[in-house]
């Protein structure tokens, strides 16, 4: 008879996961890193206790919001290119509910994330419990059924013995290239503490290691022949590409195929910007030498990208109507988006059979050429977008171009999330190392760059974390500031002051609207807010300080350096300036009918624009 090991379905998860291995740099580690965690009645008993037992091999880490060490995980496991990931646990209700925002991000990007929140008693007999829904219609339905449209997996275990095929399904949709995104187990509490006799198999050392799918033979061949006959190639580079690793491979095909590569958010640092073949970031955020490569490109590369809109200017950046798309890509939904020849492969393994089949074949010497006038122009104007200044109230740009001239080296990771940052820094940040540039823009979402950052120096911890806020972004979270000086992981955090939604604010002027409700000054106040935001990061634990200058941003970032812990540089920034060199038109519907003219105007622009859009 098999051997057996009685445990709560609590420690069941918690062996289970302590025994998930994968090989990293050649060693041997445990796939997840960690456990956040923030307890409540209806986790605390059961997966606490749990979690208290394994304490040595799985660390658990507390944290002071949920939705903050959600994306913490996220960050981790994307800084980690997805080889390791990290789970999170709280109680059933506001602690659940909390990192649904979180669950999101990671659904949009495709990364691996394991939720455990507590759920109602399976027995249903004390009834509502604390924090419980009641559906008049559905006994069944719980808080934790709002995590359905955003996990790969979900699955409510309701008997302990159900927890064995959900860990083992849950594993493989973790590690798997194509299903890779969050996982659910909502842990009813009244069944966390429930024994059984789980088979001590379920417990064995397992070692994980990355699927690389090779291409087909017939869409590999069609792929070599539309490459063949192209005379504009351009490739395009996404997040595929750095968590395939195959960014030599990337390196080396563009080299030896002379043909220029674009970088979308989650792409950019696959090749270093500093490579003569690197035009930079693509589409509505995009280089002006890049967007003249899409522009009259006859075959597009597309390699490991959703396409989703910013990359391709709400589809109407591609102007040659002979161009081909090959979409090379681990997943089928994304390798045949917008008519492309899919092309189903691993990045690393798709690039590899590309160059050997291809053998000599070169794109035409004139697109080098090209490549170099045009990334010679888009420098120069990224050069004077970014060079120092003396305003009262520096853009955005020139705060970049302090940021980078004072970090310095390769071993820098920039992190930013949501608001105007993101445009600027796709097109002028200067990453040359893989990994080095972290964005979410998948999910554009407010309130991850903080606890990102944290996620990501727990990653990597040897890199300095940079991470660059708004002061929109920065009131919707902060409270993991904190965490990262308890946890004893230095971030140097740059927080630009313009006093509201600064880049939205833009994007309704430029829509015809009125000023409204985004900067604080065009808000319903009574009393206009003035922030200290450099007293609360200090009380918060950070070493902080606000400068008044580009050249005191510069003087801080290196003193910086010198710091034991987390610090904090405030500096105040104009709201309404933003580079104009470069980008492309987005789609954003315009009122058809307004009493503004301005709101008339700009929909008669938006009704011209729409006839560039390339439908279907």
């Amino acid at each position: 008879m098999a051997k057996t090991i009685r445990l709560t379905m609590a420690q069941a998860v918690a062996h289970f996961l302590k025994a998930q291995m994968t090989v990293e740099g050649g060693k041997k580690v445990p796939i997840f890193a960690g456990v956040w965690g923030i307890f409540g009645h209806g986790n605390v008993a059961g997966m606490g206790e749990a979690l208290y037992q394994v304490r040595e091999e799985l660390p658990t880490l507390r944290a002071h919001n949920e939705q903050g060490m959600a994306h913490a995980a996220v960050a981790f496991a994307k800084a980690s290119f997805r080889q390791r990931f990290m789970a999170c646990t709280t109680s059933i209700g506001p602690g659940a509910l909390n990192m649904i925002t979180a669950a999101g991000v990671a659904h949009v990007n495709r990364l691996p994330v394991l939720f455990l929140p507590g759920d109602v008693f399976a027995n249903r007999i004390p009834d509502p419990v604390l924090q419980q829904i009641e559906n008049f219609g559905d006994g069944t339905v719980s808080v934790n059924d709002a995590f359905r449209c955003v996990s790969r997996y979900f699955d409510r275990i309701t008997r302990p013995e159900q927890i064995i095929p959900a860990l083992k399904r849950t594993m493989q949709v973790l590690t798997d290239p194509v299903d890779c995104g969050p996982v659910t187990l909502s842990l009813c509490q009244d069944v966390q503490a429930e024994a059984y006799d789980y088979p001590a198999s379920l417990f064995e050392e397992k070692v994980w290691t990355h699927r690389r799918p090779r291409p087909d033979s017939d869409e590999l061949a069609a792929a070599i022949a539309t490459l063949r006959k192209a005379e504009k190639p351009l490739i395009i580079a996404g997040g595929g590409v750095l968590y395939s690793q195959a960014t030599a491979e990337l390196k080396a095909f563009a080299g030896m195929h002379g043909i220029p590569v674009a970088v979308t958010q989650a792409g950019k640092s696959a090749l270093p910007d500093d490579h003569p073949l690197c035009m930079g970031s693509i589409g509505v955020t995009g280089t002006s030498a890049a967007n003249a490569f899409a522009e009259e490109a006859d075959v597009i590369l597309a390699v490991g990208t959703r396409m989703q809109d910013f990359t391709t200017g709400s589809w109407a950046l591609f102007k040659n109507d002979a161009v081909t798309m090959i979409g090379l890509n681990t997943a089928a939904f994304d390798a045949a988006k917008h008519n492309s020849q899919p092309l189903v492969a691993d990045a690393r393994e798709g690039l590899t059979l590309l160059s050997e089949t291809l053998g000599g074949w070169k794109a035409p010497a004139a697109v080098e050429a090209a490549a170099k006038s045009r990334k010679d122009e888009w420098m120069a104007a990224a050069n004077r977008a970014t060079a120092a200044t003396n305003a009262a109230l520096p853009s955005d740009a020139q705060v970049i171009g302090a940021v980078q001239r004072a970090i310095g080296g390769d071993n820098s990771v920039l992190v930013c999330a949501a608001g105007g940052l993101p445009g600027e820094l796709h097109k002028l940040w200067r990453a040359n190392r893989p990994g080095g540039y972290h964005m979410e823009y998948g999910f554009s979402c407010m309130g991850y760059e903080i606890a990102g950052g944290l996620g990501v120096k727990l990653a990597r911890p040897e890199a300095d974390v940079v991470v660059m806020v708004g002061d929109g972004s920065y009131m919707m979270m902060n409270s993991e500031l904190s965490t990262s000086i308890m946890l004893g992981q230095k971030l140097t955090i740059v927080v630009l002051d313009n006093r509201g939604y600064g880049c939205i604010n833009r994007l309704q002027m430029a829509t015809g609207g009125a000023n409204f409700n985004n900067l604080l000054k065009d808000s319903m106040i009574e009393t206009m807010p003035d922030i200290d935001f450099r007293a609360h990061a200090e009380s918060m634990g950070a070493v902080a300080v606000k400068v008044s200058s580009i050249a005191d941003l510069e003087t801080a970032i290196e003193r910086s350096k010198g710091n034991d812990r987390t610090s904090v540089i405030v500096i105040d920034t104009d709201p309404l300036i933003t580079t104009k060199d470069g980008g492309h038109w987005w789609d954003v519907a315009v009122p058809e009918v307004s009493a503004r003219d301005e709101v008339n105007t700009a929909r008669e622009a938006y009704v011209k624009a729409l006839e560039a859009q390339r439908i279907g």
